[in-house]
């Protein structure tokens, strides 16, 4: 889930928000182990979320879906409730952004570009994740666009090892959208997670001086989460007060994985192949 820095809250168990703790946090190995249940619970909801999902549907649907899911494996939903977010997923369909809200009147339709981001808080630790799903038959232009979010993705976590830099990250990231004709949304970045859904350091997409060019360490565990648009890089939020849209009312695809730094490289403690 992306959120405006000033947004940036403690962990939640939802619908509470509680004080953030301060600095990157550097887990321990049981730490770990309860994040990568809390990986799994995310990766299998939205494994099962891609395989469901159909025309006709509604974002509310799935949205319960994934609460009930969340809830019978032992955790509780990390958005719903987090200031006043009222769904366990963000469902953001076409020239939404990120952030939409579920809803029983938003009908999912064939040739949609669906973005579905969804986290679990088990044991007091977060997982967070998010996918893009073509609706059938998308454009050619689309499933490009959902194809290199997705490769942009990967690009970043391959830069991932102790000793490495965010802005390694960043610009695999960026080289490869802008390389594909796309644009790296910048309002909006990763970060780290943990026991709380959002916690430093933020993690962007693109090269900056912005923000500090942290080096990454063992047992740190990051949400790395590419946002590209077909169009303009820029957005706009709409009345709802959360759901994000692209300016020019283009596509925008986004893929999100929670990973851990290891000593000689990554683990993706949300890998759907692995559920």
């Amino acid at each position: 889930m992306n959120i405006f820095s000033s947004l940036l809250s403690g962990p939640t168990q939802a619908p509470q928000v509680k004080k953030q703790r301060r600095g990157i946090e550097i887990k321990s190995e049981r730490e770990i182990e309860i994040m990568r249940q809390a990986g799994k619970i995310v990766a299998t909801v939205l494994k099962e979320i891609s395989l469901m999902v159909k025309p006709g549907m509604t974002t509310a649907d799935l949205d319960a879906y994934a609460e009930r899911r969340i809830r019978e494996m032992g955790a509780t939903p990390s958005f719903k409730g987090y200031h006043g977010f009222t769904g366990s997923i963000c469902s953001s369909i076409n020239n939404e952004v990120v952030h939409g809200i579920p809803s029983p009147k938003k009908v999912i339709r064939a040739g949609d570009v669906l973005k579905v981001d969804t986290g679990a808080y088990y044991q007091g630790f977060h997982g967070d994740s998010c996918i893009t799903i073509a609706v059938v038959e998308v454009t050619p232009e689309s499933a490009k666009l959902i194809r290199v979010a997705e490769e942009a993705l990967y690009k970043g976590i391959e830069q991932v090892k102790a000793g490495a830099y965010l802005l390694d990250l960043a610009g695999a990231i960026e080289d490869h959208v802008k390389s594909n004709g796309f644009s790296v949304v910048e309002e909006f970045t990763g970060h780290g997670v943990g026991r709380n859904l959002h916690e430093e350091p933020s993690v962007f997409n693109f090269r900056t001086r912005e923000m500090p060019n942290v080096k990454l360490r063992t047992g740190m565990t990051l949400a790395i989460e590419p946002i590209l648009n077909a169009g303009s890089k820029y957005t706009r939020t709409l009345s709802d007060k959360w759901t994000a849209v692209t300016v020019d009312n283009a596509m925008s695809a986004q893929f999100e994985h929670t990973v851990l730094v290891t000593e000689t490289g990554y683990e993706i403690l949300t890998d759907r192949s692995k559920v």
